[in-house]
């Protein structure tokens, strides 16, 4: 007579956490400063103001914004601050920087606002594989947001989870 096949994992209180559910979505935009640079690595502020008049901002209303430059060219703090100024009250975001940094600051906001009380003294495991872009940095952020009330933290799959963090059992 064969053993009846008991599966740990579903009768474990075991919660996966899937940053990927907390995906902000939204259009994703990059703005490239350097077409409005003269042979787009020099500044010339009279022409750069004057694209900027030119140019149709409302095409990213709602959109989540990155502002950047691919030359090597030497941006004045202030052209990001214009470029900034253009966005205001059209784009959901702005970042200077890359796509990545845009994402986690979106992370860093869903995160910031979680309430992770209902994993109080739960073992959890966060999940490893997305379809969506989740930056390296939430996964760190999840891990000190979880930490706090979390049992334990486990990274990957039930079945080959790697140990993250275990809380200390307190002394009674």
């Amino acid at each position: 007579m064969a053993e009846e096949i008991i599966n740990r994992v579903a009768n474990s209180k075991l919660k996966t956490f899937d940053l990927e559910d907390f995906y902000v979505p939204g259009p994703r935009t990059s703005i490239d400063i350097s077409k409005w640079l003269l042979e787009g690595i020099v500044l010339v502020e009279s022409r750069f103001r004057e694209s900027l008049k030119t140019t149709d901002f409302s095409i990213y209303k709602d959109h989540y914004v990155v502002i950047n430059c691919s030359t090597d060219a030497i941006i004045p703090q202030w052209a990001w601050m214009l470029v900034q100024s253009q966005l205001h009250g059209i784009a959901k975001k702005v970042v200077v920087g890359t796509q990545e940094q845009l994402e986690t600051e979106l992370y860093r906001e869903v995160i910031s606002n979680l309430d992770v009380s209902e994993f109080k003294d739960i073992p959890m495991i966060v999940k490893g594989c997305s379809n969506k872009p989740v930056p390296v940095a939430a996964y760190a952020m999840i891990t000190d947001k979880l930490q706090s009330v979390a049992k334990s933290i486990m990274y990957g799959e039930a079945c080959s989870a790697v140990p993250v963090f275990k809380k200390k059992k307190q002394l009674s």
